[in-house]
């Protein structure tokens, strides 16, 4: 393996600092190899060098520390804003993700998240409207009144009320919150997959 440019690895932990700085974010490999004006997989090797080297913390795809970073904003953790709801499990895999956001652990609490943009009006009785972005802490399972990613027998994904096992059906209670569009809207569902729970609602970076 060619040696890599010290020079070029500061120009790259400056640029992340800088980033980091303005958007309380860390950028994506391919937003660090365009701003350097690399390719992506040239871009990738730099910064599995410099995790190799301590200069940051590098792994799946997600910077998650930096000396200049931690010097100012301990306590954070990355999570990855992943756009909408796939069927099947959340894609997190780089090509996926559109940014990292740096949040606060005192503020969130400790797990793994993830950041989803809201979509539709299901949910505004739960101060959750279109655009707003939910983070979601992975888990398989949930209590009645939570608000859930779910997955169900027909590998569709949804975020709605987890209402528990109707008695009559025996099947499995979403609820809408949307009194005004959707009064008592529910959806019956045979079988159902947690894929995880709203934690809090962020409306703006």
């Amino acid at each position: 393996m060619r040696r890599k440019d010290p020079e070029l690895m500061q120009r790259i932990s400056d640029y992340i600092g800088d980033y980091y700085r303005q958007n309380h974010s860390t950028p994506t490999t391919r937003e660090i190899s365009s701003a350097m004006g690399l390719a992506p997989a040239t871009g990738y090797k730099y910064l599995v060098e410099m995790n190799k080297q301590g200069l940051l913390s590098y792994e799946n795809g997600e910077i998650t520390d930096l000396p200049k970073i931690k010097k100012t904003e301990t306590g954070y953790f990355s999570a990855p804003l992943v756009g909408s709801i796939r069927c099947g499990d959340p894609e997190t895999e780089e090509e996926q993700v559109e940014m990292y956001v740096s949040l606060p652990v005192a503020l969130f609490g400790k797990g793994e998240f993830y950041l989803l943009r809201a979509v539709g009006d299901s949910m505004v009785d739960a101060g959750i409207s279109e655009g707003d972005l939910v983070l979601i802490r992975k888990q398989p399972d949930c209590e009645v009144g939570d608000i859930v990613v779910a997955l169900d027998e027909n590998n569709e994904n949804t975020l709605k009320i987890y209402g528990g096992i109707d008695k009559k059906s025996n099947k499995v209670i979403l609820r809408y919150a949307n009194e005004k569009t959707y009064p008592g809207k529910v959806i019956l569902v045979n079988e159902l997959v947690i894929q995880g729970v709203a934690k809090h609602v962020i409306k703006e970076l």
